[in-house]
């Protein structure tokens, strides 16, 4: 993948049929792993109640636009006071000063130089929660150095907008490392060619040690940085981050499955830079 083309899709034929015995095989797992808990920073993750059968999401192997979240938003280059293409996704994650967001790290590769602000809840044109300039930008040396796909994270300081933190205004996903796979996950992204993000509800399972693979068509260039939210509400989209598309083939090379570096203790450790603004 590169910046502003994350993927060239080849569209795969092959079918994916999610029996009902694959299903409540991993849901069983999936309702065991909601009993570990995991830490961030200063910032502890509960992980989310076990769903009633009313409360349980329906799942999908394609991604539907909608309307959008508060705390999930599109990355955008911009000059002079406006706003240029949007190129990748970003959600905002809890920290102390409430100005963190979370995004593919090879997403700010190709715009080092420009200016980059975030969107909140963009949709149709319209800016519900203001614009957001991206202030400083935080990556693991292991990507400085190498561009690690295990370690394809960033998280971005946001300026604040008349003294007030974006997460006053969006709220926040909390984050969470160490999260054991499969994981039921919704995962947000906006398409380089669309207006309006994509949500799809599926499983995450493990693609290697460090890295998660999720099976939803639809998310191609632009949706880098869109996060696998685990236990997340129909309402604000609101859940925990354990990864964002990116990692293995800067996120996969088919509109069809994507990737996500696992969130593990060097991500911990760069949410904690980040936060304490070194």
């Amino acid at each position: 993948m590169r910046w502003m083309a994350r993927r060239a899709r080849r569209v795969s034929r092959r079918a994916r049929v999610l029996t009902i015995l694959t299903v409540l095989t991993t849901a069983v797992a999936y309702c065991a792993a909601l009993l570990i808990s995991a830490n961030v920073g200063a910032a502890a993750v509960t992980p989310a109640a076990r769903p009633t059968p009313s409360q349980s999401p329906k799942l999908s192997d394609t991604g539907q636009a909608f309307g959008g979240v508060p705390d999930v938003g599109a990355l955008f280059t911009a000059s002079a006071g406006k706003l240029g293409t949007h190129f990748c996704t970003a959600s905002v994650v809890h920290s102390a000063g409430g100005d963190l967001a979370v995004t593919a790290a090879h997403c700010m590769s190709g715009v080092q130089g420009q200016q980059v602000v975030f969107v909140p809840g963009y949709a149709n044109g319209k800016e519900p929660y203001g614009v957001w300039p991206v202030a400083a930008v935080y990556t693991d040396q292991d990507w400085q150095s190498s561009q690690n796909p295990d370690d394809d994270v960033a998280f971005l300081r946001l300026s604040d907008t008349k003294g007030v933190p974006v997460e006053n205004v969006t709220g926040a996903e909390r984050l969470g490392t160490g999260w054991p796979s499969p994981a039921l996950v919704r995962v947000i992204g906006y398409p380089g060619d669309a207006d309006q993000p994509l949500s799809c509800v599926n499983w995450a399972k493990s693609f290697s040690a460090t890295q998660l693979e999720f099976d939803c068509d639809g998310y191609t260039d632009g949706t880098s940085g869109g996060p696998f939210l685990a236990g997340a509400s129909g309402a604000s989209g609101q859940g925990t981050v354990i990864g964002v598309i990116g990692g293995y083939e800067q996120g996969g090379d088919t509109s069809e499955v994507s990737y996500a570096a696992a969130f593990g203790a060097a991500v911990k450790a760069l949410y904690q830079k980040a936060e304490a603004g070194g």
